[in-house]
């Protein structure tokens, strides 16, 4: 392929990827913002965990419904609105000073954020040809790893030199910004006749069909059910797991707060790291033990960062764990785009979000129990035993190779 036609090629994709990394870094910034000001307003640290609760219950409340409404509508055109609607909400949410309400935006807030998601995943996989889609995939987990570490970066800029509020605002300019780079992105579905679709009124007759689709395309293709299921296990334990990383630090690992500082460090050099080595031999690497391995390493990192004693171990944990994500992320992403219908990923993946969101609220509420019955280090070392099960499950399934047209580049869409 020549120099121009190559441009050509990744023209879109490259500006797609552009608008991703300026919400993705904004996003980081909203985040730790919030925090800071719930916990300026309140001084409790119960309060900041509420923000925790609040976001989760908007997740699973958006996911319950919101495939129904993606599916229906024009993705370019939702992606913009959603950005848009979420800009003006955080431009308002300072105003508010009471916790009730500023729960209540986040709620409005997280529920537009969480609707985003599977609209941008279906509008990547119709505008990406498959070929391309594993590159595109580890070029995102780069910039991904950018904002992780940027993020936070300018965040703790912006708190120095100016407030909080004024980070919440970055954010919005960010959201407004990648909507208007969406704007002058193709319309993938110019052609298709969307808006028959979009008169159907979202009654419970419709959403009960919606779910009953989502039954009959998993149990139809069981293969790819288990798939996705045994890597959302692997991430709700993870995400539990992350729920008590400062308690395990600090509490168990008797770190002060300027060495687990350190070790978030490491964790985003390991993302830094991982993210850059996926990018560079991604394509010499087939999905499956893109999936498989890097959920395997992730959870030894896992096992080495729990079982630790010393600060040294613990950091060669983090740093695993951090390096590994980005290929299994990128080998998922891509069996998710090239095995999902398109025109029903919105449902498919809003419903199967709402399951995993389910059981990360569920999971982590034991955790939470647990450790304070017990002991931190039971749960966390017990948890990582369980990822380590699961993945080497979940990369016996995907190097079998009778599976292996699941990860051909040979679009069953």
């Amino acid at each position: 392929m020549s120099m121009i036609k190559l441009l050509e090629a990744w023209r879109y994709p490259a500006i797609l990827l552009f608008s991703i990394g300026v919400s993705s870094v904004g996003s980081w910034i909203y985040f730790i913002a919030l925090n800071l000001i719930v916990f300026n307003l309140t001084g409790s640290a119960i309060a900041v965990s509420g923000l925790y609760i609040v976001r989760a219950s908007s997740t699973l409340f958006a996911n319950f419904w919101s495939g129904s409404l993606i599916d229906r509508l024009n993705k370019k055109y939702l992606m913009i609105v959603l950005n848009l609607f979420e800009s003006l909400l955080i431009v308002i949410l300072p105003f508010f000073s009471t916790l009730t309400w500023i729960y209540f935006m986040v709620f409005v807030i997280t529920m537009a954020s969480s609707m985003y998601h599977p609209t941008s995943m279906t509008y990547i996989t119709k505008l990406i040809p498959i070929e391309q889609r594993k590159r595109f995939n580890a070029l995102r987990s780069l910039l991904d790893s950018g904002a992780f570490i940027t993020g936070p970066a300018i965040a703790g800029l912006l708190f120095t030199i100016g407030t909080p509020t004024m980070a919440i605002y970055l954010n919005a300019i960010a959201l407004f910004l990648s909507a208007c780079i969406t704007l002058g992105m193709p319309n993938v579905e110019a052609n298709q006749q969307l808006t028959s679709k979009a008169d159907v009124k979202i009654s419970y007759k419709v959403l009960f069909n919606d779910w009953k689709l989502v039954i009959r395309f998993s149990l139809k293709n069981p293969y790819i059910m288990i798939i996705y299921f045994l890597f959302s296990a692997m991430l709700v334990m993870m995400t539990a797991t992350d729920s008590l990383e400062v308690a395990f630090a600090t509490q168990v690992l008797s770190l002060s707060e300027g060495e687990y500082g350190v070790l978030v460090s490491i964790a985003g050099a390991g993302v830094l790291v991982g993210s850059l080595m996926n990018t560079a031999i991604v394509g010499k690497i087939p999905t499956a033990w893109l999936i498989g391995l890097g959920s395997l390493i992730t959870a030894l990192g896992y096992l080495i960062s729990t079982s630790s004693y010393t600060f040294l171990i613990a950091s060669l944990g983090f740093f695993i764990i951090s390096f590994a994500t980005a290929f299994a992320n990128t080998g998922f992403y891509t069996f998710y785009q090239n095995n999902i219908p398109v025109d029903s990923m919105g449902r498919i993946g809003s419903i199967y979000g709402f399951v995993e969101a389910l059981f990360i609220i569920i999971i982590t509420a034991i955790f939470g129990v647990v450790a304070e019955i017990i002991s931190i280090r039971y749960v966390v070392v017990s948890a990582a035993i369980i990822m380590f099960v699961v993945a080497t499950i979940l990369l016996i399934f995907n190097v079998q190779p009778s599976k292996a047209r699941f990860y051909s580049n040979i679009s069953k869409l």
